[in-house]
């Protein structure tokens, strides 16, 4: 029986029709979940990119202000006691300490100014102005003191709770001037970037804190705008890889199509379909050899069933042919005596004899046929410790009333015990010899009966030789079914069933043993039964 594999080359168009882009399709399925997986770590990434992108940018500004901070003439413009004020006696103008920061002209307490310097008019003396558009300036004294230097002029600072200054002022005098910046809000809820030093050198300034600050909303849409154009790219790399990705997914499931298509095409009456097991996947391989091994497997069931319903319809048959003939004999035989035309002791006597003869037959027959029934099911065997040389000398005078004229020759020096049923085992004796009896010559025949040590697993070996005809080889391979002859062999002459060598085999093998067969055409036949002794615990009997 031939096997067929199936390629690639073998698929339908269904295997790649529409139907499998539905919900349900393995193609789908992984198409969605790997989008999905993208989509996932590309979310995770661009979180990731919005913290860390804050981050750096917040931190870059807070260290642009405090590089204005340091380089601010803060000193020269305070007091000792930190306000923005002239001193007593001075003349001229002073700068305010804002960094990179145009600071206004101040007017004299008393209304004068220098020579120098030009006049402006500021309806509150004795404070400086500031024009800040895009930062925030304010100074907090060592008392705790907050003053907003830049509302008037700019953006108005954002002030921080008494606790919060003391923080920042233990931090910048642990850090050497520097602090950590702050996010905080102003009066009118403006979010600002906040930074903080001290009013003087380590060590001889006067404790006061100046803050500076700058809006977060342009940093805020910086980072925005980063994320649009991330999301926008990831969409579109998205889309292009799904459309990239679904060609390649179908040409990567083409062996799974592959399988798919077998089993569509897999039924009770063809399992010769194999798979290619090399299809350049691992998963698919192994799939492809399991279920190459599962068609195998049914194969062989399918075979071994359909090899038993004919040897079932072939043992009915030559059962019912078996049976037919003698109870055709019986009837005509009857017939016979009912019409009368049996008139002389002698043909009334032949007549009986051979209807009882073929009764005889038919009561063997359905006996051999229980027996054969009952070893095929449980097999009942009365096991004893018994001694196989001793069984047969037991039945050595009925052998030789069997042979006839025939020479029985019987060897059993090798001491032989076994674990078995004396009866089944003497039924198997009779039916060996019997079928030799039958196949020998009556003057010339001999028939031989030994006992020796097999060894290679069988302890003990009985064999019955005999010097007939032979069997030829392609008779040997089926000789043990039931009703079967040969034509040169076995016939019918004798009255046989063709059960004996059956129900012998049934009998060996219900003790744990074998039957086997060695013969050539012209140089006799040798029926050797192999059977485990009592201490072999390897083949026990049959319960």
């Amino acid at each position: 029986m031939s096997r067929r594999s199936l390629g690639p080359r073998s698929l339908g168009p269904r295997s790649l029709g529409p139907r499998s882009l539905g919900p349900r399709s393995l193609r789908y399925q992984l198409l969605l979940r790997s989008i999905l997986l993208i989509a996932g770590i590309l979310i995770v990434i661009g979180v990731m990119q919005y913290v860390f992108m804050k981050e750096f940018l917040y931190r870059n500004k807070a260290e642009s202000l405090e590089a204005q901070l340091l380089t601010a003439p803060i000193n020269n413009a305070l007091g000792a006691s930190g306000d923005w004020q002239r001193r007593e006696g001075a003349s001229g103008t002073v700068k305010p300490p804002a960094a990179s920061v145009v600071a206004a002209q101040a007017v004299a307490a008393d209304g004068e100014s220098d020579s120098s310097a030009p006049r402006t008019a500021d309806p509150r003396p004795n404070r400086p102005r500031f024009f800040l558009t895009d930062a925030s300036l304010a100074y907090v004294s060592k008392d705790g003191q907050y003053t907003d230097l830049s509302a008037e002029d700019g953006l108005s600072s954002p002030r921080l709770t008494a606790e919060q200054y003391e923080t920042v002022r233990a931090a910048l005098e642990s850090k050497r001037g520097k602090a950590d910046y702050r996010l905080a809000a102003n009066a009118e809820g403006t979010e600002q970037l906040v930074v903080f030093r001290l009013d003087g050198p380590p060590g001889r300034g006067h404790g006061g804190i100046v803050q500076m600050g700058v809006r977060t909303s342009p940093l805020s849409d910086v980072i925005i705008q980063q994320l649009v154009i991330f999301a926008t790219l990831s969409t579109l790399a998205l889309l292009v890889g799904a459309a990239l990705f679904l060609p390649l997914l179908r040409r990567t499931l083409i062996p799974l199509s592959t399988v798919v298509a077998a089993v569509e095409k897999t039924d009770a009456g063809n399992l010769t379909e194999r798979l290619p097991d090399h299809q350049g996947q691992e998963e698919i391989d192994r799939l492809s050899v399991s279920f190459n091994g599962m068609l195998g497997r049914l194969d062989h069931a399918f075979e071994a069933e359909r090899a038993a319903k004919e040897r079932m319809r072939q043992f009915i048959a030559d059962a019912s042919h078996e049976l037919r003939t003698p109870l055709t004999s019986i009837h005509g035989f009857l017939e016979v005596l009912l019409r009368g035309t049996v008139t002389k002791p002698e043909q009334l006597r032949s007549a009986l004899g051979s209807m009882h003869t073929e009764s005889k037959r038919i009561n063997k027959l359905v006996e051999d046929l229980l027996l054969l029934a009952k070893l095929d099911q449980q097999p009942q065997l009365a096991l004893s410790r018994c001694s196989l040389s001793g069984l047969i000398r037991e039945m050595e005078p009925q052998l030789r009333l069997l042979a006839g004229e025939r020479d029985v020759r019987l060897d059993l020096d090798e001491p032989a015990d076994i674990m078995a049923d004396a009866d089944k085992i003497k039924q198997v004796v009779l039916n060996l010899f019997h079928n030799a009896v039958q196949h020998t010559d009556v003057a010339r025949g001999a028939i031989r009966l030994s006992i020796r040590a097999r060894g290679a697993g069988w302890p003990t070996e009985l064999s019955v030789s005999d010097n007939g005809p032979g069997i030829t080889p392609e008779h040997q391979a089926r000789l043990f079914e039931r009703f079967y002859r040969s034509d040169s062999s076995r016939t019918r002459k004798y009255g046989g069933a063709g059960l004996g060598l059956a129900i012998s085999r049934s009998i060996a093998e219900a003790h744990g043993g074998a039957i086997e067969v060695a013969s050539e055409p012209g140089l006799g036949s040798t029926f050797s039964v192999l059977l485990p002794d009592a201490t072999d615990t390897d083949r026990s009997p049959k319960d």
